[in-house]
C-alpha cells in the first residue's frame, strides 16, 4: 500500500486559478455506494441499509478513477451512502491517490470508523476526511441524522482524526432545525480544530423537503453573519449550495470580496467565480450515472457507456449550466451572475427548471433597485 504524505504536506492549497470549467471540473464526487446505516432527514440519496447489486465493481471503479484523472480534475471525493461499507474502499483510495491530485473521504459516523480505519484510510492516500455535524447538541444532531448516539460518535471520530494531526473538514447543513444555533455551532466546531467548515444550505431533494429549508431572508442573515465570523474563525470557511454567499461577500467587503477570508479558502475554491452544479462540479452515482451535482438529479450519461470527460464537456445539460447567458429571471439580469449564478439544483428542486432564478436569494439586481 502506498505510503501517504505527512499531515503537514497533504492537502496544501491548490493553485487552480487557471482551471477552465468548460473542460475540467474542480471536484468530482463518486457515490461509491448508497448503503448507509443512517436515515438522515436531508439525505439527497435516500440511502438504504444495503448495497445495490448494480454498484460499480472494483474494476469498474478503478476504470472510473482513470476517467477522473483524464479530466484533470484535482479533487476526487469518495462519498455515499457510507463509503466505509465498501470492502474494497482501501484499494480504491490507494489507486486514486496515485492518479488524482487529492482524495477526500466522507464516511458516516458509525462503528466502522475506528481509529484503525482512520489510520488505514489515511495511509492509503486520503488527504482529508469530511465529517458531518448538523447540531450543536445531541438532540438536534441525533434527530437530524436519524440515529441515536450520532452526536457522541461524530465527536469521537473527529477527536481521533484531529488528534493524529490529520486534515478534516466539518460539514454542516443549515436547515430550519439548526439555523438559530449557528453561533453555538461555530463554538463547537472551533473546539474540534478542523481545517475547514463547509456549510451546506438545504436543497429539497431526496428526503429533504421545502419545509426543511430556511427562508430567503434567513439565507441572507446567515451569509452576513458567516462573512464577518470568517475574519476570526481559526479555519477556512466555504459554502455549498449557497452560491449567493459570494455576492454577499463582495457587498460586505465594499467590492474587495475576492481578497476576504469569507470569499476565499485555502482549498483554492474562492476566486473570481465559484463552483456550481455542472460548472466545476460533477457527481457519479453508485451505478455510474453522471449528474451535474449530487443535488441536481438529472442524468447526463453513464460512465459504463461513455467517458466521464465527454459527458462533462459535451452533454447539453452541462453546457447549458455553464452558460450564464441562459440564466432566467433575475439571475439572468443580475450583475453578480458571473461570480454567483445561484444554486441550479435549488432552482430545479423548487421550480422544475435548473435555469430559473435562485429561489432563496432576496437580492434585486441593480436595474431593479439594488440591495434588498
Amino acid at each position: 500500500m502506498r505510503k501517504s504524505a505527512s499531515p503537514e504536506t497533504k492537502g496544501v492549497a491548490l493553485p487552480l486559478t487557471s482551471l477552465d470549467f468548460n473542460f475540467t471540473p474542480f471536484i468530482v464526487f463518486w457515490e461509491v455506494t448508497r448503503a448507509c446505516a443512517f436515515a438522515c432527514r436531508h439525505c439527497r440519496a435516500k440511502a438504504q441499509p444495503w448495497r445495490h447489486p448494480q454498484e460499480l465493481s472494483t474494476e469498474e471503479g478503478l476504470h472510473l478513477i482513470d476517467q477522473v484523472a483524464d479530466t484533470k480534475a484535482p479533487l476526487l471525493v469518495f462519498t455515499g451512502g457510507d463509503p466505509m461499507m465498501r470492502p474494497d474502499i482501501l484499494k480504491l483510495i490507494s489507486y486514486a491517490a496515485g492518479r488524482v491530485r487529492r482524495v477526500s473521504l466522507a464516511p458516516s459516523a458509525t462503528h466502522l470508523v475506528t481509529p484503525e480505519a482512520v489510520e488505514d484510510t489515511w495511509q492509503a492516500g486520503v488527504s482529508r476526511f469530511s465529517v458531518s455535524l448538523d447540531g450543536a447538541t445531541a438532540g438536534v444532531q441525533d434527530s437530524f441524522r436519524g440515529m441515536p448516539g450520532s452526536f457522541k460518535r461524530t465527536m469521537e471520530i473527529l477527536e481521533v482524526i484531529t488528534g493524529r494531526g490529520y486534515s478534516v473538514q466539518v460539514n454542516t447543513t443549515v436547515s430550519r432545525y439548526n439555523v438559530e444555533m449557528m453561533e453555538e455551532m461555530a463554538s463547537v466546531v472551533e473546539g474540534l480544530r478542523p481545517a475547514m467548515w463547509d456549510i451546506f444550505f438545504m436543497v429539497p431533494t431526496g428526503r429533504g423537503t421545502r419545509d426543511d429549508m430556511i427562508t430567503p431572508r434567513q439565507h441572507e442573515e446567515v451569509f452576513r453573519w458567516l462573512y464577518h465570523y470568517s475574519y476570526t474563525a481559526p479555519f477556512d470557511i466555504k459554502t455549498t449550495a449557497g452560491q449567493h454567499y459570494r455576492r454577499v461577500a463582495i457587498q460586505e467587503s465594499g467590492g474587495a470580496g475576492a481578497a476576504a477570508p469569507g470569499f476565499t479558502s485555502g482549498d483554492g475554491i474562492g476566486r473570481a467565480r465559484g463552483v456550481n452544479d455542472g460548472s466545476g462540479c460533477c457527481f457519479v452515482s453508485h451505478t455510474g450515472e453522471v449528474y451535474p451535482s449530487g443535488f441536481l438529479p438529472l442524468v447526463a450519461g453513464n460512465v459504463r457507456q461513455n467517458p466521464l470527460s465527454r459527458i462533462y464537456r459535451d452533454t447539453p445539460i452541462f453546457q447549458e449550466l455553464r452558460d450564464t447567458a441562459r440564466l432566467k429571471g433575475k439571475c439572468g439580469r443580475c450583475e453578480y451572475k458571473m461570480v454567483c449564478g445561484g444554486s441550479r439544483s435549488r432552482a430545479y428542486a423548487v421550480t422544475g427548471d435548473y435555469l430559473q432564478a435562485e429561489p432563496c436569494c432576496i437580492y434585486q439586481p441593480e436595474a431593479e433597485g439594488g440591495r434588498p
